[in-house]
């Protein structure tokens, strides 16, 4: 599981950081509360970037690739205000 550090933390300790994410995963560090940077190891990064597809593959292979949509745009004319 991911450890929480506060930025302050984690810039007097990053060795410990770095190799809690290389031991344990993901670190998360937060600046000011709030989630802001993830240090991971190496091998998870390249993980992650060996198993990215691309956009038009992730389309292709979808479910939904093979539901016949109806593409035609509505030709009537503008509709009236609506009041809010």
């Amino acid at each position: 599981m991911a450890r929480v550090w506060q930025i302050q933390e984690a810039k007097n300790k990053f060795s410990e950081v770095v190799n809690e994410a290389i031991k344990h995963g993901p670190q998360i560090i937060t600046k000011r509360g709030v989630e802001t940077v993830i240090v991971l190891s190496y091998a998870q990064y390249r993980k992650v970037m060996l198993n990215q597809k691309k956009l038009s593959d992730f389309f292709r292979e979808s479910p939904l690739a093979k539901v016949d949509l109806d593409l035609m745009r509505d030709k009537s004319g503008v509709r009236p205000d609506i009041a809010l």
